[in-house]
């Protein structure tokens, strides 16, 4: 409740009311600028009726606490269960008295938990312009807020990664049974500020207030030019801008520093293996991100391609397809788990082979851009990597292993590149991999690292034939002389 009340008066009389009521007192104060809310709520025959009551009255107190209108704040509500039904959309009501008398119209679905569905929903129809959303060059915030109890009975990790990636916003708000693993695979980063889990659906409420109160906190950001690079962060009547981590921010207080020179073909080979567990997998991926973010991704800057493996190997997406950090951003969150065994040899086989080939986006070895493969693995392979991880070596492409967990310390140095203090990584465990961020950033930045001052050139120019003469010549010298 912090930032809403500004003297004992007004806390003794919060305390006196009901908590319906609470959640409309920071209404006056609280102008969070345009947003797109949609809220997901279960009713499934775990909630009781009495607990249904309790969410619906949870609900008609947050809308009174909001700006509604259609240039404020657009709510809209589906429940489900086994199905999925629409309650109002987005663009129905401008009114919050006929939001309230269709919430309180509501009547539970009572069946199964299907929370994957219901996700997928709100992504591709809630969330549409068909329904009301406003069009993504709005740039209006898109907000969901999931109500469940239960223990999801489909996949939830894949579908929320996707609807984050299509710029949601997600809130998971678990009540008594509600399994916090499935909460955590669904909710944004960062977890602690998206994650909620109660006793009981009486106690409700308290994230009521914490979800005001990080509306309003979007206050200024939402009504100022502020020119962040990448986030803005209200702070009372001023704002701060932050970078991804790993950056830092520039002397402009707006920008971050990240690769803006030279030029690198980058492979990421990722374990899919079963040891890793779907909700891990989801922080690998946020972590290649995090990569991303630092890489000055274009088709004459930095390239990127994903692999995954596990018992086989798949390419996610080659080192031509993509030409913007955004592009491979959206490709990455939306890579399916492949779960099975830790073929890490034939994962490395792959990449040698195909991954850096012309055919699959690599730019020719004459203009000599830096080769760079960067494995991410969290336990012991189950084929040999010894004639792969030398072969890769051989070929002139510089080695990274990152490794979390049961990762075998000897097969990382076999991966890597020399020598292994700069080219390998490891992490005790996935919540703790950002810290590696900084390390591997001074090492593949092309102007720290391995790519300085890479100059594309074609092998034709007067300058490259000189060149290439004078090592040739002295080659022969070398080989006169011995």
């Amino acid at each position: 409740m912090r930032g809403l009340l500004c003297s004992p008066l007004p806390m003794l009389l919060l305390l006196l009311q009901p908590w319906e009521s609470r959640l409309q007192f920071a209404g006056p104060w609280c102008r969070t600028g345009p947003l797109d809310l949609v809220f997901v709520i279960d009713s499934s025959r775990s909630v009781r009726p009495f607990e249904f009551e309790t969410m619906r009255q949870f609900l008609v107190g947050l809308l009174r606490g909001l700006e509604v209108g259609p240039n404020a704040t657009r709510v809209g509500v589906i429940q489900y269960s086994s199905q999925v039904q629409s309650v109002f959309p987005l663009g129905a009501f401008s009114r919050r008295e006929d939001m309230e008398r269709a919430i309180r119209a509501l009547v539970p679905l009572a069946q199964g938990t299907m929370t994957g569905l219901a996700i997928q929903y709100a992504m591709n129809v809630a969330f549409s312009v068909a329904e009301g959303a406003r069009p993504p060059e709005a740039r209006v915030p898109r907000i969901a807020v999931i109500v469940t109890d239960g223990r999801p009975q489909d996949r939830v990790a894949e579908v929320a990664a996707q609807a984050r990636a299509r710029g949601i916003e997600i809130y998971a708000v678990g009540v008594q049974r509600a399994d916090v693993g499935s909460l955590r695979a669904m909710a944004s980063p960062p977890l602690d500020e998206h994650v909620f889990l109660v006793e009981s659906f009486d106690v409700i409420q308290e994230f009521g207030l914490q979800f005001q109160d990080r509306l309003c906190a979007r206050d200024l950001c939402n009504g100022v030019d502020h020119g962040c690079e990448f986030q803005c962060v209200s702070e009372g009547l001023s704002y701060r801008c932050l970078c991804p981590e790993g950056q830092q921010l520039q002397a402009d207080g707006k920008s971050c520093n990240r690769c803006r020179e030279g030029h690198v073909d980058l492979v990421l080979l990722v374990d899919g293996s079963k040891s890793v567990r779907p909700q891990n997998f989801e922080l690998v991926k946020r972590f290649v991100n995090q990569i991303v973010d630092f890489l000055d991704v274009s088709p004459e800057g930095t390239r990127v391609g994903l692999v995954q493996f596990s018992s086989r190997v798949r390419t996610e997406f080659p080192l031509g397809r993509y030409g913007t950090a955004a592009e491979v951003k959206q490709a990455v969150m939306a890579v399916e788990y492949m779960e099975r065994g830790t073929m890490t040899g034939l994962a490395l086989r792959h990449m040698v082979e195909h991954s850096f080939s012309e055919a699959q986006g690599a730019r020719p070895r004459a203009l000599n851009v830096p080769r760079v493969g960067l494995v991410f693995t969290d336990g012991r392979s189950q084929d040999d990597i010894s004639v792969w991880a030398a072969r890769a070596k051989e070929e002139g492409i510089v080695m990274y292993a990152v490794g979390v967990g049961k990762a075998v310390e000897e097969e990382l140095r076999q991966i890597a590149s020399e020598p292994a203090e700069l080219h390998v990584s490891y992490s005790p465990d996935f919540g703790s991999m950002t810290h590696l961020l900084e390390n591997l950033r001074g090492s593949i930045c092309p102007e720290e690292g391995i790519g300085a001052g890479t100059e594309l050139r074609s092998p034709c120019e007067c300058e490259s034939l000189v060149e290439f003469q004078g090592r040739t010549l002295g080659a022969l010298e070398k080989l006169t002389q011995n």
